[in-house]
């Protein structure tokens, strides 16, 4: 059984719709972490919404807090300080899907980021939107994993933007395992698509 590990190149560029996919098109277990914020819809709400198969178990947050920050500031307003030794990876005899918290260097406390819960045998996959700066955040993101012997991936998220993807690909030479287009909406039909796209890449 693997483990994924799905991290994006900055916040809101489409983490949890591909890690809803992921989790369909491998009936995996799905694991969020550490939440910040809307915790009463948060992201394992909305996967567990978005998938159809039965097999999936939707395992709960080590840290769930309240206010929609970095992980470490939204914890001191909680009143709490994040010990990733307090961060246990669930056990299950089934494929996991670990969503991380933003993008790769989002601090946990004052001493550790996103990067030192990701464990050297998961399979990490990177998910880039194009806008303004977004090479670089790609690149800065792919390298670092790349540098630390991660086994990456892609998968786009959004509109096709050529020249972004095709200097993104000579410069990592990351496998692509597919786009998630600029749907009108996201429901279980839509993401189970997705799910058959993706799923022999995977």
């Amino acid at each position: 059984m693997k483990t994924y590990f799905i991290t994006g190149i900055s916040t809101d560029v489409g983490k949890t719709i591909a890690s809803a996919i992921v989790t369909e098109a491998l009936q995996a277990d799905y694991w969020k972490p550490v939440q910040a914020g809307e915790l009463e819809h948060d992201d394992k709400y909305t996967v567990g919404k978005l998938i159809t198969n039965s097999k999936s178990k939707i395992h709960p947050n080590s840290y769930a807090l309240e206010t929609p920050m970095s992980p470490h500031a939204a914890a001191a307003i909680d009143g709490v300080s994040i010990d990733i030794k307090q961060i246990n990876e669930p056990k299950t005899k089934n494929h996991l899907v670990i969503e991380g918290a933003g993008g790769l260097l989002v601090p946990l406390n004052d001493t550790q980021t996103v990067l030192d819960i990701i464990n050297p045998n998961y399979k990490v996959i990177v998910v880039s939107r194009h806008y303004l700066g977004s090479i670089n955040h790609t690149l800065l993101t792919i390298n670092t994993l790349k540098d630390k012997g991660f086994d990456v991936s892609l998968i786009y998220s959004g509109d096709e933007h050529k020249t972004t993807e095709d200097i993104i690909k000579k410069m990592t030479k990351a496998p692509v395992i597919g786009r998630i287009n600029e749907e009108p909406y996201f429901d279980k039909n839509v993401v189970k698509e997705y799910a058959e796209l993706f799923r022999d890449r995977l």
